[in-house]
């Protein structure tokens, strides 16, 4: 690898970022999917300035038990501050700590980078949540439980009780809004949740915009889907949609590239060409306004099918975009990206499909 990091470093030359690190992680056996998303997350510039806070708050508070968290503090807290600028550092800790906590990815077979970026997010908010109420005054003596796992309930439009908002909260989650017309009454129900990512589903020779329309496409809701309808007191037909009420600050998009397949009794990966833009804008929305975003990092999923292959992640940092595949990082050209869109024949000998994508809002303070 030292010759792999000097190369980058050639490559970036007086152009290398002030204060930036890119290193490769280790693979501990199939844990590519761990490394690549951790790779996207570690240039989420607000989730990474943030973490790496809370570490240095929390190195100065109590010595609480080892946790996720921390570990995956630790981590970034290790790259961030090495002397050399490229290199490699094994996540060991992180994954052990990882493996105690899930038995579902104890095992050596081939992961899910969403599955693992969503368990991942989940278990910080419960974190942060538990470590909450000892943060606070203690004056309010409300148990702990009530305050976690707040805001993952989908949320009725009836006040409750205000769920904690955390720095997670204020990076990934946007809102959500379900609503249904009754055709006969015309009254519209709405209904709330908060999203951590879009799983979007897939066409052949499609686009993110043209996915994103899909979403928030109006369904008939009619015959046995009937709507209870609380102004008609009676089932009736109505029309449903899903719209974005609050766009989150990082709009993370999961494609549904592995179907489930009722003839073959299995999942099939869909290699499907997906366009993904570097500028995105939501137009689905529920003010109507566009929202602008730029893309800053790709999980790709490389193979064939579902129970196998292995994943990089492609990430934008200062103006380039990087190639990190587990130990290796490499300079790419920003037009290489369009390479992972995904296969426009069913058999293609390019397996290398845009996955995961992250994209930041330009609406807030610009990190690129």
């Amino acid at each position: 690898m030292g010759a792999a990091g000097s190369k980058l470093e050639k490559a970036l030359g007086d152009q290398f970022p002030e204060g930036e690190r890119y290193f490769g992680l280790e693979n501990f056996g199939n844990t590519c999917y761990c490394n690549s998303v951790l790779q996207a997350l570690y240039f989420c510039v607000p989730f990474r300035d943030q973490l790496l806070e809370y570490y240095s708050n929390y190195k100065n508070g109590a010595d609480a038990e080892e946790n996720l968290l921390i570990c995956l503090a630790d981590l970034f807290t290790q790259i961030s501050s090495q002397k050399k600028k490229t290199g490699v550092i094994a996540p060991k800790r992180f994954v052990q700590r990882l493996k105690k906590q899930n038995e579902l990815f104890r095992s050596y077979m081939h992961q899910d980078a969403h599955e693992f970026l969503n368990f991942l997010l989940n278990e910080l908010v419960d974190i942060l949540e538990k470590e909450a109420p000892t943060a606070k005054n203690e004056a309010e003596t409300s148990p702990p439980e009530k305050v976690a796992n707040g805001p993952k309930n989908p949320q009725a439009n009836g006040v409750q009780k205000e769920p904690l908002v955390t720095w997670v909260h204020k990076n990934f989650q946007g809102i959500l809004t379900n609503e249904t017309r009754c055709l006969r009454c015309e009254t519209v129900t709405a209904r709330d949740e908060t999203f951590f990512d879009l799983s979007l589903d897939i066409e052949q020779n499609s686009s993110i915009t043209s996915c994103l329309k899909n979403f928030s496409s109006t369904e008939t809701l009619n015959a046995e889907d009937k709507f209870f309808c609380d102004k008609c007191c009676s089932l009736q037909e109505a029309q449903k949609r899903m719209k974005i009420k609050k766009p989150p600050h990082i709009l993370v998009i999961h494609l549904k590239r592995f179907k489930y397949i009722e003839q073959l009794g299995r999942y099939k990966k869909l290699s499907y060409r997906v366009v993904f833009p570097l500028e995105l804008k939501l137009s689905n929305t529920v003010e109507d306004a566009d929202s602008e975003y730029s893309l800053f990092a790709v999980v790709v999923h490389v193979g064939s099918g579902p129970n196998h292959g292995h994943y990089v992640s492609l990430v934008k940092s200062h103006n380039h975009w990087l190639f990190f595949d587990d130990e290796n990082v490499e300079m790419i050209d920003e037009s290489a990206v369009q390479t992972f869109f995904g296969s426009a024949q069913e058999y293609s000998s390019n397996t290398d499909h845009g996955y995961i994508l992250f994209y930041e809002s330009l609406g807030a303070n610009k990190n690129s």
